[in-house]
């Protein structure tokens, strides 16, 4: 996943993001047998193969709600049997799939060092690479670019199995302070009013359908100086919409802290995201874990109330030129990583 998460490659591959650091940051975890891998965003199934390939002894378990990324991770992941298992759902049901039954094949006891004596399941390693992937920017019909006219779905379940609204039904229902808050909220818009009220102008003549025509009223809506500078001028619209749509940062703060609970001691969790609003979320969460729970004058912390989390990055990491070169999609990426270090009370 993630809005600049793997770009295709001249072999019909992909090349994830950051792969050599995140591979090395999350081995260290997965060098016992049958050790396990939750990759809560597989996409393309890059980053759990590189995975699979330098752990030999790792499992991945692979979670996807689009159904195409999901049919697509288990072909490129098929040459390793029955080391993988993919689950069709959103991460932020990691935690029921960390304790549902698992393939046969795989040992039938969990590691210890769960969360508590009450948890019968964790994992070693999570990975999320955050956002929309290339299963969902390169097909146009999805809706999700800016740069390609489609039709304004962005669900990413892929189906409207979901049942939510369509960036087309949000723009053509609801009022003009609403679509500025989601513009404002979502995307950081500066313009958003200015671009909702264009919206709703727009849409009394004929309502919106295609994602080329948003392009238009917005690119009309923001001032010229806008127009000329930091690129596409809606890209941060897209942003926005595809967020509101797929519930993206609710759903955020629900997966993560569970991840964390899942992660058995010394396990890690790795985080790729793609804009301020995904990576604020990230460090808070982290944050608030690698702090005592007790008070700064209490002279001895009782057991289980000390940090739960070691970081293992200094703030957060961003892509290299070379990184950039390789795949131009890693540009804003931001790279956070923990290790579990001591469980909850």
């Amino acid at each position: 996943m993630g809005d600049d998460a793997d770009t295709a490659d001249n072999g019909g591959g992909h090349v994830p993001v950051l792969l050599e650091r995140v591979v090395d940051l999350l081995a260290p975890a997965l060098q016992q047998p049958g050790s396990v891998l939750v990759d809560a965003t597989v996409g393309l199934g890059g980053h759990s193969g590189a995975i699979l390939d330098r752990c030999p002894q790792a499992r991945v378990i692979g979670l996807d709600r689009d159904p195409v990324a999901v049919a697509l991770a288990r072909s490129r992941l098929a040459r390793f049997g029955d080391r993988v298992h993919i689950v069709r759902t959103g991460y932020d049901a990691i935690a029921d799939v960390v304790v549902a039954p698992r393939p046969s094949a795989w040992p039938s006891a969990g590691p210890s060092g769960c969360r508590s004596a009450s948890t019968s399941r964790c994992v070693e390693a999570v990975l999320f690479d955050l956002g929309v992937s290339s299963v969902q920017l390169d097909r146009a019909e999805r809706g999700f670019s800016y740069s390609k006219d489609a039709p304004l779905d962005m669900r990413m379940d892929g189906s409207g199995e979901s049942g939510g609204l369509t960036a087309a039904e949000l723009l053509n229902t609801w009022s003009a302070g609403g679509i500025a808050r989601v513009l404002r909220d979502y995307g950081e818009e500066r313009f958003a009013r200015r671009i909702a009220a264009a919206v709703v102008r727009a849409r009394a003549d004929e309502p919106f359908t295609n994602s080329s025509r948003l392009v238009d009223v917005v690119r009309a809506a923001v001032p010229a100086a806008t127009r000329r500078t930091g690129g596409n001028p809606a890209k941060r619209t897209f942003q926005a919409l595809r967020i509101a749509v797929n519930d993206e940062l609710a759903a955020l703060r629900r997966a993560l802290p569970a991840a964390l609970d899942c992660c058995c001691l010394h396990g890690r969790v790795v985080v790729l995201a793609y804009h301020s609003l995904e990576d604020r979320i990230v460090k808070t969460e982290l944050a608030s874990r690698v702090r005592s729970t007790v008070p700064d004058d209490l002279p001895v912390i009782p057991p289980g109330h000390g940090p739960q989390l070691r970081l293992l990055t200094r703030g957060a990491e961003q892509a290299s030129e070379a990184d950039v070169a390789t795949n131009p999609r890693s540009r804003s990426v931001r790279l956070r990583a923990a290790e579990r270090i001591a469980v909850a009370a």
